[in-house]
């Protein structure tokens, strides 16, 4: 039986983070701007003829074996695999079950800040729009993605992942409901995309945290009206495009000084956003050279991201590693987004 396999790429948030989260940007509008990167989520996709549904996550050493003529328990472990399966068939085969097999696994954990389980659906609905030859497009991904993780399956999180995934590169994006998204492609110059790669650090500390707990702090907050946070949000936003207009000239040092102030207000959205660790990773790398750092994603854990100068990167790399709360990891900028192909 043919083989057909997708990937979609991770991201980093570059500014904005958490203003893409309802109930702010249904109030007020969000912004951000991202950034895919060479960390990938990873699916294969492949007709079974015992018919039997298989759900194989080979990160997470999970295997479940379903029969074709019976729905999937809702109390399956995989849920992300659970909710694209039934979505498609419902969507795209009028409700009737086909016996397959969805292998999957990420270049990034669980946890990890870098959009990784919005990512998987976007490379799981991808290698089914291949194997269906659905033509889909890139919001047609992204806002699919959307509804099965959100509306579907119920988790709580934020809009942006979905869109970087789908789109890939470098991405100004505005929110105001689920149904007004406007992603805008940024056209960075070869040199300005080189230095930042050359500047940037990326460091996993080690720990996956559940964003979950954190985004709903943060929609508390709005709720309530709690007028520190709200003042943060409202900041924060607007840091967006200030990072805009520094990554499209080329201002490495003044995107550095942007991301300070943005990790300042950050932690002034929830409680757990910082911590102890994170804390002193941050300071590590600043008394050895590096302009800025902050968590990517909502907190918590995960990677941290840092800019630096790149006559320095060793010094502040060596800093972190021997820290052993964690390790560095290679990457460069990714210009493609989701991706699929029949295996050969």
């Amino acid at each position: 039986m043919p083989l057909y396999r997708a990937r979609a790429p991770l991201r980093l948030g570059l500014a904005g983070g958490g203003t893409d989260v309802s109930p702010y940007c249904d109030l007020f509008g969000g912004a951000v701007l991202n950034a895919t990167i060479s960390l990938f989520a990873h699916t294969t996709l492949q007709t079974n003829t015992d018919n039997c549904i298989r759900f194989i996550a080979q990160d997470l050493n999970i295997v479940e074996e379903f029969p074709v003529d019976a729905p999937i328990p809702e109390d399956n472990k995989l849920s992300l695999h659970r909710g694209v399966y039934n979505r498609m068939i419902s969507d795209y085969r009028n409700g009737k079950r086909e016996p397959l097999t969805l292998i999957t696994h990420c270049d990034a954990p669980a946890g990890s800040g870098l959009g990784s389980s919005s990512t998987m659906v976007v490379s799981m609905l991808r290698a089914f729009d291949e194997a269906w030859s659905l033509a889909l497009g890139e919001y047609d991904l992204a806002q699919l993605a959307f509804a099965i993780e959100r509306i579907d399956i119920g988790l709580h999180g934020g809009r942006q992942d979905q869109y970087a995934a789908a789109f890939g590169g470098f991405n100004f994006m505005e929110f105001h409901d689920t149904t007004q998204v406007l992603v805008n492609p940024l056209r960075v110059r070869s040199d300005i995309i080189a230095e930042l790669e050359a500047s940037l650090i990326l460091f996993y500390t080690g720990k996956s945290r559940s964003s979950a707990a954190i985004i709903e702090e943060e929609s508390k907050n709005v709720r309530d009206k709690n007028e520190d946070a709200m003042d943060a949000m409202h900041r924060t936003k607007q840091e967006a495009f200030h990072m805009k207009a520094a990554l499209l000239r080329g201002e490495v040092h003044v995107m550095g000084d942007i991301m300070k102030e943005a990790w300042r207000q950050k932690k002034r959205l929830a409680s757990s956003i910082s911590n102890a660790t994170i804390d002193a990773l941050y300071d590590t790398a600043l008394r050895e050279g590096a302009y800025c750092g902050k968590v990517s994603g909502a907190g918590g854990g995960g990677f941290m991201m840092f800019l630096v100068d790149p006559a320095r990167r060793l010094r502040v790399e060596a800093a972190l590693n021997v820290t052993e709360a964690g390790r560095t990891v290679a990457c460069s900028f990714m210009g493609e987004g989701a991706t699929a192909w029949r295996a050969r």
